[in-house]
């Protein structure tokens, strides 16, 4: 069996197992990495290499800024001045809340955008009584479109950055994306305004994510706390940038049960100190009482201190991660200012093209952590391995399908079916493949595999290889028809309260409006 059907049989079967999901997705790229070298397909370096590529370490440090910027609450004062400003008017709500996350996901990635606003707009939605489902889908498709900003909006503009120059050419500079990008924002948000309240149910959720902003406030009302404790522990308010509150729950079998507690208790470490205790919603406000399972406490102290014993201690079971509730209730906390000055450098150091930039993105990371933005163990926790291992292990499939052949074979048949048409066809058939593949397994996945394509078909009929590339970057932004299509449909799926079925409604138009400016505008600035 030649390499050339090798490659097939393995796309096949990745394809096959990414649909049905019977496997998890990192477990299928290492298996067909594996595959590939186990039949003399590509050799070791090559089946391992893509985990040492340039790009793939440049995505892991832009998850690492995401959650710098969303950690000390960066993200969380954007989405509060959006609250402030948008009033009853659906329009403007709509506008500003797209407007932001696309700003948002240029500058830190899709779902750090997505998942740092998707709290504030559901609860912004039942506060202003509209049904989430109206709100969070178009949340997600304007993360999609926003993209398209920046590199740094979505690891595949990575990946097709870095094809290029792979391929002996310049690869696209930070903000040249803008040049589709704008007017695809400019449509989606049209779209949804012009259209949107037809195209998406009206439904509610279930449930939607917790509204931390108002915590502090809550759990006064809902505690018991003696004057004394207040007046000899407790800052000007309960939470503050350096001082907060966790309520926890002693858990079965902990070590904890039988030790005395009181309030005003200081935890041995001399870090915490115990506001309330309740047990079975009843205040114990004894002098000293015994722990019981179940026993509910309310603890003060720094953050740090706070994330440390929750961290560490598994006896102790948070209600409300403290993190969650700082970064919603603390917009612009400790290390806000930093993090924005390191983000701005990043910004200005990719712009400029002077620095490579996965360098780039290892200073920003460094950065974070040297200035305490993060801890070590905080910039580990906020990569998103699945990304990196799928990205790292699918480059392999993508170096088989080129040196196999099989991208050739493919750009081929490809240009035997559009015949001596024009290039806007072929650019057709490659936003076809995209877009129909992006919607049923990962985009990046799909952007390894139609790259070499795109290359393979640019050197066939002598066009520039930059607008394929190009509309094939759109085409993988455009996975708009299912939830399975990218992590932040999925997202919002739950407290939308949306179903399967929802998603193409909206989705559909908004696929032809990618499609116009990925066949039609593109070489308006990147000509054939």
């Amino acid at each position: 069996m030649s390499d050339m059907t090798i490659s097939f049989c393995v796309l096949a079967g990745v394809v096959v197992l990414f649909v049905s999901n019977l496997i998890p997705v990192e477990l299928v790229a290492i298996g067909a990495a594996l595959t590939l070298y186990a039949t003399d397909v590509l050799t070791l370096d090559e089946t391992i290499g893509g985990f040492g590529d340039s790009s793939v370490v440049f995505i892991a440090t832009l998850f690492v800024v995401s959650e710098g910027l969303d950690a000390t609450g960066v993200t969380a004062w954007a989405g509060q001045q959006m609250m402030n400003r948008v009033g009853d008017s659906r329009t403007r709500l709509m506008v500003v809340m797209m407007l932001l996350v696309a700003v948002l996901t240029a500058l830190i990635s899709v779902n750090g955008a997505v998942a740092a606003l998707l709290p504030m707009v559901a609860v912004l939605a039942v506060r202003l009584g509209r049904a989430p489902s109206q709100l969070l889908m178009p949340l997600a498709f304007a993360a999609h479109a926003g993209s398209m900003l920046a590199l740094t909006g979505t690891p595949v503009s990575v990946i097709v950055s870095e094809a290029l120059e792979n391929a002996g050419a310049d690869g696209f500079e930070y903000f040249e994306f803008a040049l589709v990008g704008v007017p695809l924002l400019v449509c989606t948000i049209a779209v949804v305004v012009l259209f949107g309240e037809r195209l998406l149910p009206t439904r509610t959720p279930k449930s939607i994510p917790p509204d931390l902003s108002e915590h502090a406030r809550l759990l006064v009302q809902h505690y018991t706390i003696d004057d004394r404790v207040i007046e000899d522990h407790l800052p000007p308010t309960l939470i503050t940038r350096d001082y907060g509150i966790a309520e926890v729950v002693i858990a079965p079998r902990s070590a904890a049960i039988g030790s005395p507690v009181f309030p005003g208790m200081v935890t041995d470490d001399g870090d915490l100190v115990v506001l309330a205790i309740e047990r079975k919603g009843e205040a114990l406000q004894a002098k000293e009482a015994t722990l019981a399972a179940g026993d509910t406490l309310l603890l003060q102290g720094r953050w740090t201190a706070l994330d440390a014993r929750i961290e560490t201690d598994p006896e102790l079971l948070a209600v409300d991660a403290p993190a969650a509730i700082r970064r919603q209730a603390i917009p612009l906390g400790v290390g806000a200012k930093r993090a924005i000055v390191i983000l701005v450098a990043m910004v200005v150091a990719l712009a400029t093209g002077m620095i490579p930039p996965v360098v780039v993105g290892l200073l920003a990371a460094g950065a974070l952590v040297l200035f305490r933005v993060l801890s070590v163990e905080q910039a580990y926790r906020s990569i998103s391995w699945t990304t990196v291992v799928l990205v790292g292990a699918m480059i392999s499939m993508s170096v088989a399908m080129r040196n196999s052949g099989a991208a050739e074979r493919v750009a081929e048949e490809l240009i035997g079916a559009v015949g001596d048409s024009s290039p806007y066809v072929l650019a057709s058939g490659l936003f076809l493949i995209t877009a129909v593949l992006g919607q049923l397994i990962s985009n990046m996945a799909t952007a390894l595999i139609v790259i070499p394509i795109a290359l393979s078909a640019a050197a066939e009929t002598d066009v520039s290889a930059r607008p394929l590339l190009m509309t094939v970057n759109v085409a993988a932004a455009a996975a708009l028809l299912t939830p399975v299509a990218t992590p932040v449909n999925l997202m919002v799926m739950g407290p939308g309260g949306y179903r399967f079925g929802d998603y193409w409604k909206l989705g559909l138009p908004l696929l032809v409006v990618f499609y116009v400016i990925a066949v039609f505008l593109v070489p308006v600035f990147w000509p054939y």
